[in-house]
């Protein structure tokens, strides 16, 4: 531990009474790589058979298949989960719009989907539009847009809604049982660490004067 690092570990714990901050940065953050693959995957079919029984899924795949389909998810897109599920269960075609059904059904949203074409209105109106009970037609009038394109955006608000009001847990415990914590504890690491800098900074200034 340097000089700079040992003042503001000094500061924290004067400040707080606690250690717990230098002990979390000490302990390493498990990746993919070192995770039981066997242990994520029956979490992974829990959560899908946990949601299967309190939403309606919309799709007759089994668990299985939209746990595979939660996996692809934070790695390929629609038409590429589809073309994997065909080559691992022999040439059984799954359509890329029923994955995009199950993937809906699991809450997990892409930032693409939130993407309106030709930029027509803003999701995030529509949003709180449908959040407030607008039918379809209602939304069309009021962003003055082309009802099919609002119908299609809106079934996605629709999912972004209802994994709010689930606090969005189903789909946070996706990514976090799915992708790499290294690569995402990183960057909140270097954000604490810049917000202690400027705390720090504040600090120096109040002592100077």
């Amino acid at each position: 531990m340097d000089e700079k690092t040992s003042e503001l570990r000094d500061i924290f714990v004067e400040t707080t009474g606690s250690e717990t901050v230098t002990e979390r940065q000490a302990e390493s953050r498990g990746t993919l790589t070192d995770r039981d693959e066997a242990a994520v995957e029956e979490r992974v079919r829990e959560l899908v058979a946990a949601m299967r029984e309190r939403y309606d899924f919309s799709t007759d795949l089994d668990d299985a298949t939209y746990a595979r389909i939660a996996r692809g998810r934070f790695e390929e897109d629609d038409e590429a989960i589809a073309t994997a599920i065909a080559e691992e269960r022999g040439g059984e075609r799954v359509d890329p719009a029923t994955v995009r059904d199950a993937r809906f059904d699991l809450h997990l949203v892409r930032e693409a989907d939130r993407e309106v074409d030709d930029a027509a209105f803003e999701y995030d109106d529509l949003k709180q539009l449908t959040a407030e009970g607008r039918s379809v037609a209602d939304c069309a009038d009021a962003l003055d847009a082309d009802p099919d394109l609002v119908a299609k955006h809106a079934r996605v608000a629709r999912v972004d809604l209802t994994s709010t009001r689930a606090n969005d847990r189903f789909r946070d415990e996706f990514r976090d049982l799915l992708t790499d914590a290294e690569i995402e504890g990183s960057h909140a690491e270097a954000a604490r660490e810049d917000g202690l800098e400027e705390a720090t900074e504040d600090m120096e200034t109040d002592v100077s004067l």
